[in-house]
């Protein structure tokens, strides 16, 4: 059965979308630590990272850093954080959230926004990206 993260990829699920590639795709987390916070993930779904092919891989890491900038062109933070904990979904994917503190990167603490701010986030980032 394909991960809610395949069901992304293919339309089946809707997502704010931020950038997308060939092989790599990015989207709010509709649970975010701070508001800014996108999965950045390959298309093929793969359980995890460090399972990723060497080439896969590195066109991950360089989508994330891509996505990175944008956060950080867009969201105001001293730093864009990297997390990759990978228990909840089964497929590989990099948690990427804007910080002023590491307090920040507290995956127990969420804030709340509303449809139109994730919509009006996520087209901020989709043209910020390069």
């Amino acid at each position: 059965m394909a991960s809610i993260f395949s069901k992304i990829v293919a339309g089946e699920i809707p997502c704010y979308k931020v950038a997308e590639t060939e092989k790599c795709f990015a989207f709010l987390d509709i649970n975010p630590v701070a508001k800014g916070h996108v999965l950045c993930i390959p298309k093929k779904e793969v359980d995890y990272l460090f399972d990723l092919d060497e080439q896969l891989y590195g066109e991950l890491t360089l989508f994330a850093q891509r996505v990175a900038k944008s956060i950080k062109k867009v969201c105001p933070c001293k730093k864009v954080g990297v997390a990759v904990l990978g228990l909840e979904v089964p497929h590989a994917h990099i948690h990427l959230i804007p910080l002023q503190s590491e307090g920040d990167m507290d995956f127990h603490h969420h804030v709340k926004m509303t449809e139109e701010e994730f919509k009006k986030l996520a087209a901020d980032l989709a043209a910020a990206f390069e």
